[in-house]
C-alpha cells in the first residue's frame, strides 16, 4: 500500500483512487482507455500478488474498447482476460474476443424457489444430498439427464429453453424468468463444429467439475422486503442454486475459434500484449461466425441448467412425497457469467452498439430497462451471486448506477484467493467435508475428495465484502442472503 491514501500499489502498477471503491490505472503507452478496479483496500490486497491488474491493463489494447476496462470486486487472474472483467467494445469498429468470453461459454447460475422452510428439511439433509447426487450427473466424464442425439443437440443450440419446453422439460414460466427468455435469437448451430457437438451428446443435463455445483440453501436474511417479495423470497425459505455452463461444447467452441483467429487474423493478434486475448475484427466473417456459435453455446448452457432443474424438481418430489408444483418450485432467474452480447449503451461517444464482454461478471440491469423480464421490470433484474460452500450467497437487484458505471454489470461470485493446486496442498477434502457438516450443518458430496479440497471455503474471498462494494456503488443492490444446507459437486 502506498503512503499516499489516494494511490495503491498492486502487481507493480499504481492505481489512483477516483472515489470510494473506484480505482483507476490511467491510460498510458499503448493503452486505448484507462482501466478501473472496483474494490476495497482489503480486496485490492488480495489481487496484488497475481496478474489481475496486468491482465486488465492488457484488455485496454483491444481494438474498439470503449471508455474503460473494468475489474469487479471478485476479480482475479484468469486466462488472458481477468475473471471478473468487463470490456465494452464497439460492435462496428472493434472486435469480439473468445479469450475475453472464456472457455465455459454461459457458465451461469439459476435459483429455484420453493414453499418449503428449513424446518421441512432439517434432519433429512443427508437423504436429500444423496438423492440429488445420485440423480444429477457430475464430474469430468460423460452422462447427462438425457441422452442427446444430433437432432436434439442442434435444436437445443438453436432454440434454447424453447426446445426444452417443447420436449416437456420446462414450463412456460421457466422461459419468462430467464435472461433473454432462455433463447439467443442470433444463435447459429452451423457455426459450431461437429467435434463440439459430439462432446455435447452425452452431457445434456450435467454439472461437470471444478467450481460447478447444485446447492440447497435457506434464506437467512432479507435486506429489501418489497423486492424480496417480488422475487418470491422470505426468511427460512428453502431455495436451490444451480451453477454450471456449456460443458465440453463451449470449451471446444472457444478452442476452435482461438485456433482460427491465429490462422486468419494473426495480424491483429500480433498487436496485442497477450495472445490469449485473441480477437476477430468486427465485421469480419470470423467475428460473425464466432458470435453465432457463442450464442448457440449460450442456448445449450441454458438447456443444460434447465434439465438439471427438471431433475431437481423430480428428486424433491420423490424425497418429500408431493409434486413439485405443490412445493411451488419456480425459477426465480437465470443469469449468464461468461458471455459477450450486443447491447446499446450510452458512452463518451454517445449511444453506441457494443459487444459487452463479461467474463466472470453478470449483467445487472436496473428497474425499467426494456431487457429486464416483465415480471421484474419494476424491481430490476435479479442478480445471483454465489459464495463458497461455507459462506452465504446473495440475491441482488440490478442497481441504478450499473449502466453508467459498469455497462450494466456486477460481480459473479466470491472470487478465488488461491489456485486449485494451492488448495489441494492446503486442504484435505475429507476434513473439509467433516468440518462443514459438524460445525455448520452443511452436507457436501462430490465425486472425489480433491474436488472438495479445491473448493474449500478458505479458497475464496469474503463474499460479504464483494457484495458490500457492489451495493455501495449502486451497481447491484442487496435483496437477500442465503446459506448452504446441501451441496453436490463434480
Amino acid at each position: 500500500m502506498s503512503d499516499d491514501d489516494e494511490t495503491f500499489e498492486a502487481g507493480g502498477y499504481t492505481l489512483h483512487r477516483r472515489r470510494e471503491f473506484v480505482w483507476e490505472l490511467p491510460k498510458q503507452g499503448d493503452m486505448r482507455v484507462p482501466a478501473r478496479v472496483l474494490a476495497s483496500r482489503d480486496l485490492l490486497e488480495a489481487i496484488s500478488d497475481d496478474r489481475t491488474i496486468e491482465q486488465l491493463r492488457n484488455t485496454t489494447h483491444l481494438p474498439g474498447v470503449t471508455d474503460y476496462a473494468i475489474c469487479m470486486p471478485d476479480g482475479h487472474q484468469g486466462y488472458g482476460f481477468p475473471v471478473g472483467g468487463v470490456a465494452a467494445i464497439d460492435a462496428e469498429s472493434g472486435c469480439i474476443s473468445p479469450g475475453a468470453v472464456g472457455y465455459d461459454v454461459n457458465c451461469g447460475v439459476r435459483m429455484l424457489t420453493t414453499n418449503l422452510t428449513y424446518d421441512d428439511i432439517e434432519g433429512r439433509e443427508e437423504e436429500l444430498t444423496n438423492a440429488l447426487f445420485d440423480a444429477v450427473p457430475t464430474g469430468l466424464g460423460g452422462g447427462g439427464v438425457i441422452n442427446g442425439s444430433r437432432e436434439s443437440i442442434d435444436a437445443a443450440l438453436e432454440y434454447g429453453v424453447e426446445w426444452a419446453l417443447e420436449e416437456g422439460w420446462a414450463v412456460e414460466s421457466d422461459l419468462t424468468h430467464c435472461e433473454d427468455g432462455g433463447r439467443r435469437l442470433d444463435a447459429d448451430p452451423s457455426a459450431v463444429s461437429k467435434r463440439a457437438k459430439d462432446r455435447a451428446m452425452n452431457q445434456m443435463g450435467s454439472l461437470g467439475s471444478g467450481n460447478h455445483f447444485l446447492e440447497v440453501q435457506r434464506v437467512t436474511d432479507i435486506f429489501d422486503a418489497d423486492t424480496a417479495a417480488a422475487y418470491g423470497l422470505s426468511e427460512e425459505q428453502v431455495v436451490v442454486l444451480i451453477h454450471c455452463g456449456s460443458r465440453g461444447l463451449g470449451h471446444q467452441t472457444c478452442n476452435d475459434y482461438l485456433r482460427r483467429i491465429e490462422e486468419e487474423h494473426d495480424d491483429l493478434l500480433a498487436q496485442l500484449p497477450d495472445r490469449e486475448l485473441a480477437a476477430a475484427p468486427a465485421g469480419s466473417d470470423l467475428a460473425a461466425e464466432y458470435y453465432g456459435a457463442m450464442c448457440a453455446c449460450i442456448n445449450f448452457a441454458w438447456v443444460n441448467r434447465q434439465l438439471i432443474m427438471h431433475r431437481t424438481r423430480e428428486v424433491f418430489a420423490d424425497v418429500f412425497d408431493r409434486s413439485w408444483r405443490e412445493m411451488e418450485m419456480e425459477l426465480l432467474y437465470d443469469v449468464a457469467h461468461n458471455i459477450a452480447k450486443r447491447e446499446v449503451h450510452e458512452t463518451s461517444a454517445g449511444e453506441t452498439e457494443l459487444f459487452v464482454h463479461r467474463k466472470g461478471a453478470t449483467r445487472a440491469f436496473p428497474a425499467g430497462h426494456p431487457e429486464v423480464p416483465a415480471a421484474y421490470r419494476d424491481t430490476g433484474q435479479p442478480v445471483i451471486i454465489p459464495g463458497s460452500m461455507g459462506a452465504g450467497s446473495y440475491v441482488l437487484s440490478g442497481g441504478e448506477q450499473s449502466l453508467s458505471e459498469t455497462f450494466g454489470s456486477t460481480a459473479h461470485g466470491a472470487g478465488r484467493l488461491m489456485s486449485r493446486t494451492q488448495a489441494k496442498d492446503e486442504f484435505w477434502g475429507g476434513d473439509v467435508q467433516d468440518d462443514l457438516r459438524d460445525q455448520q450443518k452443511v452436507y457436501v458430496k462430490a465425486s472425489s475428495g480433491a474436488t472438495i479440497a479445491e473448493e474449500a471455503p478458505g479458497v475464496y474471498k469474503d463474499i460479504d465484502e464483494v457484495v458490500r462494494i457492489s451495493d455501495a456503488l449502486g451497481i447491484g443492490d442487496k435483496v437477500a442472503r442465503t446459506f448452504p444446507v446441501c451441496n453436490i459437486k463434480g
